[in-house]
């Protein structure tokens, strides 16, 4: 089993995934936040999950409050934007931190496989890290990147 699907987190309803479940799928996992200019991305997201899903990509969704008091609203709250606003179907867990000393330790892992410009700090809501089949790290995108513009590098790691 790699480092990453060792990991766990828990779903906004409080239940304890282990990313072992994923194990053979391709993973985008993403700090997202409700009320942030870049938030029309979980349209792009839902798009490619439910256009690869079968192929085996799934997205993990990780609500942030760490960016501009983005975030502010509890489970039910996050759980009626997310579903209501945006139609997503892919699995959303609790909002967490994804930097500092309080960040969860799948941002800890991602962020220390893949650093970005500001090491290995976060630096907006929507930040995207691409994890291949094997549980190990890809790519790392910038919260601008559009979902459509990163289709490309996902079907190579689906392998479609």
């Amino acid at each position: 089993m790699s480092e990453f699907h060792a990991l766990s987190a828990r779903s906004l309803r409080g239940e304890e995934i282990p990313l072992s479940r994923y194990e053979g799928k391709v993973v985008l996992v993403v700090n997202t936040a409700s009320k942030c200019g870049l938030t029309p991305q979980y349209e792009g997201l839902e798009a490619l999950y439910r256009k690869y899903a079968k192929d085996g990509l799934v997205v993990l969704g990780f609500p942030c409050n760490q960016f501009g008091n983005q975030e502010p609203g509890d489970a039910s709250t996050i759980e009626g934007s997310c579903l209501i606003n945006y139609g997503v179907s892919f699995p959303i867990f609790e909002k967490i931190d994804v930097k500092g000393p309080k960040a969860h330790p799948v941002f800890k892992w991602l962020t220390a496989k893949l650093p970005g410009l500001l090491g290995s700090n976060v630096k907006w809501n929507f930040t995207k890290f691409l994890v291949g089949r094997d549980g190990q790290p890809l790519r790392r995108f910038a919260p601008t990147a559009q979902p459509a513009k990163i289709e490309g590098e996902i079907r190579t790691a689906l392998g479609v």
